[in-house]
Parts: C-alpha cells; sequence; structure tokens
C-alpha cells in the first residue's frame, strides 16, 4: 500500500531538489497505486498480451533508476534487458514492491548526496543530475498513465 507521502499531492518547495523528488515521489506512488491489491497473477495480465504489466511496469521503472543513478551519474556498470519488461514468475508482486522502494530510497540518498543539480554524471558527463531527475519524472509518469490504463483494462480500477 502507498505510504501518505507517496499519495500526496506535491507542494512547492524552494529548494529545487526537494521538488523533483516530491514529484518523483509522487509519480512513484501513482504507479505503487496501480499495483496495490493485485494478485502475481493479475499484476501479469496485459490486454491481449500487449503493452507491459503492471509488475512489468514496477520492474522496468526500478531498473530504469539504477541505470540513471548508478550508471549515468555514479559510472557503475550497468546494462539493460528485455526481461526487466517482462519479469518471471519468481518475481512475486511484494519483491518488486520492496525493490521498488529500495531503489527509490537509494536513488534519493544518492540525489540528496550531489554536490549540485549541476554535477555532472560520472557515466554519461553529457548529462547532469538535473537532466536525470527530469528524465525520472518523464519516465515514470508515462509508465505510471501506462499502468494506470492497463489496471483499468484489468478490472475497472480508477483514479490517481
Amino acid at each position: 500500500m502507498p505510504t501518505d507521502e507517496e499519495i500526496d499531492f506535491p507542494v512547492a518547495d524552494p529548494d529545487e531538489r526537494e521538488l523533483f523528488l516530491r514529484w518523483l515521489r509522487f509519480l512513484r506512488g501513482a504507479v505503487l497505486r496501480k499495483i496495490d491489491g493485485l494478485s502475481d497473477e493479475g499484476a501479469r495480465w496485459t490486454p491481449d498480451g500487449a503493452l507491459i504489466s503492471v509488475i512489468g511496469i514496477v520492474n522496468h521503472l526500478t531498473h530504469v533508476e539504477w541505470r540513471w543513478i548508478d550508471g549515468a551519474l555514479l559510472g557503475g556498470a550497468v546494462d539493460e534487458s528485455q526481461d526487466e519488461y517482462r519479469p518471471g514468475r519468481e518475481v512475486t508482486v511484494t519483491e518488486a514492491v520492496a525493490a521498488y522502494r529500495a531503489r527509490a530510497a537509494a536513488t534519493d540518498a544518492v540525489v540528496r548526496s550531489m554536490p549540485a543539480l549541476d554535477a555532472r554524471g560520472r557515466g554519461r558527463p553529457d548529462v547532469d543530475l538535473r537532466w536525470v531527475l527530469l528524465h525520472l519524472i518523464n519516465e515514470t509518469a508515462r509508465h505510471a498513465g501506462h499502468a494506470d490504463a492497463t489496471r483499468e483494462l484489468f478490472d475497472g480500477t480508477t483514479g490517481e
């Protein structure tokens, strides 16, 4: 179940870094609200086998944050696999949500530890922290809408 912080609509903050993190937290919460209450089987459902399942979205967003934070910003070795979009049966809803929350906490910690929003990535010197945060907000928002549509088609659940 999403926390109150993940549900609360972001309020203005003069600290741009915290404002970005509030928006990212809210959008992560929107994704978590779409997987909340689904069984492992329900979380894997896709309309006629199209799109990405809700559990696939959660798993993919976990990997997206890892690639951009640990890879692009910190310079760590990362990779991308098509498997992240369709996790195997060994990945349960509980595990996917726990991994997403752990990744979110790690992302937030790195973002708060960076010296400034214009700090360049060690893995991708062509981007800075501000760009990465805006990219993560955009990616999460796109997939939150995707999760919303998939959940509505699955069982009629609508809302934020």
